[in-house]
């Protein structure tokens, strides 16, 4: 046998006969190498499994978050414009509301603002039952969530919800149609989006409108109108922890309804806040005992014609601010409405009031009561075009005055009088022979009013009641005449008191304002002369009031239309102007509806109304010629109309030589500063001859027939020369 065969059989031998020792040195030989060196292999598959499942979880994590990425890119952008919707709302000039309306789909949803519209009470009652932390988070609350879920695990049903506002505000703007995991993750999602998008202030806004309060009542001011007849912006404890309640369940808890179930939700708000600290044990049991609402309230709905103006005007304006005064309004309305009853079926009132100063309409009264059909309640009288009646003769007067032949204390005849086929007549059918000016306009006589008419020219006040920003509305193919004086044309109670502001500025009106608007360019139009102005409201002031008024308090004027078809007086103070129209709106005549007695005793009350005392008008301004009759200069004391002027068989008309009509003046100044004298040159006239600077007297004119003058201002001047009989003559020159 071999060596090599022998050394095998005696290897085989051994390991028979000592097992254990070949075992042992087997492993050893395969833990070790032959340098003692740990065999490599054994680590790095361990390592390679730890590698493995991180890199799973990393991948799972990576696909679950793609996943839930693209889920919330499907979701798409919040739709905020849909919820930033609101009623349309019309407020005063004080942000009071005038007027809502409701959506298309019939919800009432306003606008809120919690800084200015809402009671710090209500807020801090709804952040400690709803949010504690709202100002903190970002949308989404952890430490509410752990509550709410501890809660529900601890005693079985829930407790209080983790939702934030935030939250709530997104499920709101998102309704969900079944409670689901799946809606509470959309809601936190798109919560934290509001968040990113939105201002703290901005998501509570948005919450307080759309809060639901059952039926179509959105939105805190919604609830608190319709509920508690009143704006949210000061709310007792009760109406407080009441509109915090309500949203939790709005159907169940319907005022109108379910008022018992609405009791005790409050009740468990308050019970709730005393728990927390929030409200003492003593004022939560006085609001506990206070009963709740049971019935629905109205949306107030003041001016409305004023209301439904502006929204033809503006649409699509969420909110439209007014020029209006909501106390003011809400004090005139129920005034043209029992008025309107007292006189009779079928009768409508409008009042307008105006501020001087401005322009701006504090309150419109349209008619009687907007939704008696009866009256036409929905048509707007203050913008109908009506007769006039006798108002426009403050503005012929004026006229008369400005071209300066007749002064308020003139004398004029109130005597039958013919123009061609026109025979005006006083609407008593009686005269009053020789009174003064004053008096004329005062006892608003007809003759007289038409007898300066002829002299100023009816063109000539139509183009300067036009040229004041007034609208007449003649016949068609008919120019102006003589019958405009007594109601022949036709305009607005709105232009009237435009026009009667005019004279309390002084002669200068201004566009009327109702819509507040920044920027709105309007500027002042010219209507008379400061002196003739003044002059007219000075006399107006005198007119006898209605009975039980008191004296020279209020400018006004009064008039009848033909037939008895409209009533009106127009009045004004130092503050404001107020119009009155009275009649049917379908036009019928109605027998004995005269102004004084149907519109003065509503003008002065609509002025009591106010709750101010009347301010004084304007004092006179510089060169009024402040006299009685006998202290006029000669031809202003007596009004002779044209075709009546006395004079002999050869005098000829007064007639201005210098200064030439529409020529331009330059006067020199002297070395102390005084502008030169300006002579004026006169031919033909009765002596003595008057002249008169826009209507203010500069002197009589000598045997010469000529006379220096003090030059007025800078700018356009008007100089009349008045002779013995009456008769004058007029040129306009421009001084620079």
């Amino acid at each position: 046998m071999s060596d090599r065969g022998m050394g095998k059989d005696r290897r085989s031998h051994l390991s028979s006969s000592s097992p254990s020792l070949t075992r042992g040195s087997t492993f050893a030989a395969r833990e070790e190498d032959v340098d003692g060196r740990v065999e490599p292999g054994h680590d790095g598959r361990t390592k390679g499994l730890v590698l493995r499942v991180v890199a799973c979880f990393v991948a799972i994590v990576m696909v679950a978050t793609g996943a839930f990425a693209a889920w919330v890119v499907s979701l798409g952008p919040l739709p905020l414009d849909k919820a930033q919707q609101v009623s349309t709302t019309v407020i005063d000039r004080n942000g009071k509301l005038l007027r809502a309306y409701a959506m298309a789909d019939g919800r009432w949803r306003l606008p809120v603002d919690a800084k200015t519209s809402v009671d710090p009470t209500y807020l801090k009652l709804l952040f400690a039952y709803e949010d504690q932390r709202f100002y903190e988070h970002h949308g989404i609350d952890p430490l509410a969530l752990s509550r709410a879920a501890f809660q529900l695990l601890t005693s079985g049903h829930i407790v209080s919800g983790g939702s934030t506002i935030t939250m709530q505000l997104a499920r709101l703007i998102e309704p969900r149609h079944q409670r689901s995991v799946y809606a509470k993750l959309r809601q936190m999602v798109r919560a934290v989006e509001l968040e990113r998008q939105l201002s703290k202030e901005q998501i509570l806004d948005l919450y307080l409108a759309l809060a639901p309060y059952g039926g179509n009542l959105e939105g805190i001011r919604a609830a608190s109108i319709a509920y508690l007849g009143k704006e949210p912006k000061r709310l007792s404890l009760a109406e407080a922890a009441l509109l915090v309640a309500l949203p939790q369940s709005p159907e169940r808890r319907r005022l109108d309804r379910y008022p018992d179930a609405a009791h005790a939700a409050r009740d468990r708000v308050l019970e709730r806040m005393v728990e927390d600290g929030v409200v003492s044990k003593d004022d939560a049991a006085q609001a506990t005992a206070t009963a709740v609402p049971k019935m629905r309230k109205q949306i107030p709905i003041l001016a409305p014609h004023s209301s439904d103006q502006a929204i033809a005007t503006m649409k699509d304006a969420p909110i439209i601010k007014l020029t209006l005064d909501a106390t003011l309004q809400r004090n005139l309305e129920p005034l043209a409405r029992d008025r309107a009853i007292a006189l009779g079926p079928n009768i409508s009132v409008g009042i307008i009031v105006v501020d001087n100063e401005s322009g701006d309409v504090l309150a419109r009264v349209g008619s009687a009561d907007y939704f008696d059909e009866s009256r036409a309640g929905q048509v707007d009288m203050t913008r109908a075009v009506r007769s006039p009646g006798s108002t426009l003769k403050p503005f012929i007067y004026g006229l008369a005055f400005e071209d300066g032949f007749v002064h308020p204390d003139s004398l004029i005849d109130d005597r039958p009088v013919r123009f061609g086929s026109y025979a005006p007549e006083n609407f008593d059918m009686t005269f009053q022979g020789t009174v003064p000016v004053r008096k004329a306009l005062q006892l608003s006589l007809n003759v007289p009013a038409i007898v300066l008419l002829d002299r100023v020219g009816a063109s000539r006040l139509s183009s300067r009641l036009k040229q004041a920003g007034t609208s007449l509305v003649l016949p068609k193919d008919e120019a102006p005449g003589l019958a405009m004086g007594l109601g022949g044309v036709g305009i607005t109670l709105q232009d009237l008191a435009q026009l009667y502001s005019g004279l309390a500025r002084l002669g200068a009106t201004k566009p009327l304002r109702e819509i507040m608007q920044e920027n709105d360019g309007r500027d002042t139009m010219r209507l008379l002369d400061q002196v003739a102005a003044w002059q007219v409201g000075n006399v107006l002031l005198g007119t006898p009031p209605p009975e039980n008024a008191a004296h020279n308090r209020i400018a006004f004027k009064t008039g009848t239309s033909y037939g008895y078809r409209d009533a009106w007086s127009v009045g004004f103070d130092g503050r404001m102007t107020i119009g009155v129209w009275v009649g049917r709106p379908d036009g019928a005549p109605v027998p004995g509806l005269i102004g004084r007695v149907a519109a003065a005793p509503i003008l002065f009350d609509a002025f009591a109304r106010t709750g101010k005392i009347p301010a004084a008008l304007p004092k006179p301004p510089r060169g009024v010629l402040v006299a009685s009759n006998t202290k006029l200069p000669p031809p202003l004391r007596r009004f002779r109309p044209l075709g009546e002027l006395v004079r002999s068989g050869n005098d000829q008309a007064p007639h201005i030589q210098f200064p030439l009509n529409g020529s331009r003046i330059d006067v020199d100044q002297s070395e102390d500063g005084r502008n030169a004298a300006l002579p004026v040159k006169v031919a033909g006239g009765v002596l003595p001859l008057t002249v008169l600077v826009n209507g203010v007297s500069a002197g009589d004119i000598d045997s010469r027939r000529q006379r220096l003058i003090d030059p007025p201002g800078p700018g356009f001047a008007r100089v009349t020369v008045i002779d013995a009989t009456g008769a004058a003559d007029t040129v306009v020159i421009r001084v620079q």
